[in-house]
């Protein structure tokens, strides 16, 4: 007896997680909520008519595997236009490199020089 008990209770699991993993649009005659009480209520009864009646026919669509990003063909990187190239080739450059260094320290002497003037004009004043 205690056999028979493990089988039914066995089938009611099944049953039950059956009813609740089916997707709502392929249940049978009935809404998948009534379908999880009665597997609930009746479970004997409610197990194998879940299985002869409710449950949805074929095998369940599952949508393919979600790319993951491992070992996956990648998509070849847009041509670049030849503007970018261009301003690519202008920083390599030596030139370019040299008068971005100048003008960098021209702004450095511009600030110091700022900041000598503003200091001499508030002792000049007597301010603060």
């Amino acid at each position: 007896m205690p056999v028979i008990g493990l089988i039914i209770f066995a089938m009611w699991v099944v049953a039950l997680i059956d009813v609740i993993l089916a997707e709502e649009y392929r249940v049978r005659q009935l809404p998948k909520l009534a379908w999880v009480f009665i597997v609930i209520l009746l479970p004997l009864i409610g197990s194998v008519i879940w299985f002869i009646v409710g449950r949805p026919e074929g095998p369940p669509s599952t949508p393919g595997p979600r790319p993951t990003g491992v070992g996956e063909q990648r998509r070849p990187a847009p041509a670049e236009p030849p503007e970018y190239r261009a301003a690519v080739a202008a920083r390599e450059d030596e030139e370019y490199r040299r008068r971005v260094r100048e003008r960098a320290e021209q702004q450095r002497r511009k600030a110091r020089e700022a900041g000598e003037g503003e200091a001499g004009d508030t002792d000049a004043s007597g301010g603060r």
